[in-house]
C-alpha cells in the first residue's frame, strides 16, 4: 500500500489525525457547512478547544484535532491525535481554548505537557483512546464539568467540531470548518454500532439528523450532554467510527466515555502540578 493510500486509510470514517478507525485528518481548510452536515454553534463553548497538526509524510499537510478544557492548565482530547509516532500526525506546539473560530480569538497557549491514558493502544476499535494535555499556562475560560455518567441510550446529546464538512473519499476534497460546528446527537445502544465497537468504555453515538456525524478532523473533541441544571457536561471524546463504513455520515460515531477515566484525569492532574 503507498504512503498516500495509507494515510487516506487511516483518515477515512475517522475525526482527527492519521490513523486507522480514528476520526483523525489533515486536508484542504475552508469554510463550507465540519462535523459534516451539522450546523454553525448556536451559543459559546468556552470549554471548546483546538490542537492544530501537521503530517510531515504527506507534504506537511495541515490539519485539527478537537480537545475540551477540564481544567484552567489541562484539556483532554483523544490519545491517537498526541501520537506522532503511531499516526504520522504531529501536534504544532499549541492549543487555541474558548473560540468559535479554528484559527483565531480565544486564548492560545503552548503544549507543555502530554500524557497519554496507559491502556491506548490503536486498533480498530481504539482502546483507552483518551489523553491529557497541559498547557503552559492557566487560562480564563471555563473548564467543562465531566459527568457523574453518561446518559442512558437515547439520551440526548451534543458534538462540537472544526473537522471537515465535505464527506468524500478523497481527501483533497475535504474542507475544514472555520466556524465552529456543532450536532445534536444521541447515546446509542451497543448493538447499533458494529460488534465489538461499543462497551462500558466506548460509547456508540447515533445522529438525530440523517447523514451526519463527526468526521476527519473532528478527534478528540467532545461530546456533551446536559447535566442536573441544564448546563453542559462531558460524557465523550471523539474517537471514530462506529462501524467499518467509508463514509462519516453513513454511520455511527464511537465515543472514548470519558466519565469512566474520571478518577484517572483526577490523578494525572494532580500529580503533574
Amino acid at each position: 500500500m503507498s504512503r498516500l493510500k495509507s494515510v487516506r486509510r487511516g483518515f477515512v470514517r475517522a475525526a482527527g489525525v492519521v490513523v486507522l478507525g480514528a476520526f483523525c485528518a489533515t486536508a484542504m481548510t475552508g469554510t463550507a457547512g465540519a462535523i459534516v452536515n451539522g450546523k454553525n454553534s448556536t451559543e459559546r463553548y468556552e470549554f471548546m478547544a483546538s490542537i492544530p497538526e501537521t503530517v510531515p509524510s504527506a507534504d506537511n499537510a495541515k490539519g485539527v484535532c478537537g480537545a475540551s478544557l477540564v481544567h484552567p492548565r489541562w484539556v483532554v482530547t483523544a490519545a491517537h491525535c498526541v501520537d506522532a509516532e503511531g499516526t504520522g500526525a504531529v501536534p504544532d506546539g499549541t492549543v487555541r481554548i474558548g473560540s468559535d473560530r479554528r484559527t483565531s480569538g480565544g486564548t492560545v497557549r503552548k503544549i507543555d505537557r502530554v500524557v497519554r491514558h496507559p491502556g491506548y493502544r490503536l486498533a480498530q476499535p481504539n482502546r483507552g483512546d483518551i489523553a491529557l494535555v497541559r498547557l503552559d499556562r492557566p487560562v480564563g475560560e471555563e473548564p467543562i464539568r465531566i459527568a457523574h455518567r453518561a446518559g442512558k441510550p437515547g439520551t440526548p446529546t451534543r458534538l462540537l467540531g472544526f473537522g471537515t464538512t465535505v464527506d468524500d473519499p478523497d481527501l483533497t476534497k475535504w474542507r475544514f470548518a472555520e466556524r465552529l460546528q456543532q450536532l445534536d446527537t444521541r447515546r446509542g445502544t451497543g448493538s447499533e454500532c458494529a460488534p465489538g465497537y461499543a462497551d462500558r468504555t466506548r460509547l456508540c453515538t447515533v445522529s438525530r439528523k440523517a447523514g451526519a456525524m463527526a468526521c476527519m478532523g473532528d478527534s478528540g473533541g467532545p461530546q456533551v450532554q446536559r447535566g442536573k441544571w441544564g448546563r453542559w457536561e462531558l460524557i465523550g471524546v471523539t474517537s471514530g467510527p462506529g462501524d467499518a463504513d467509508n463514509v462519516c455520515g453513513n454511520g455511527p460515531g464511537l465515543y472514548t466515555n470519558v466519565t469512566e477515566y474520571a478518577d484517572w484525569i483526577e490523578k494525572t492532574i494532580k500529580s503533574n502540578r
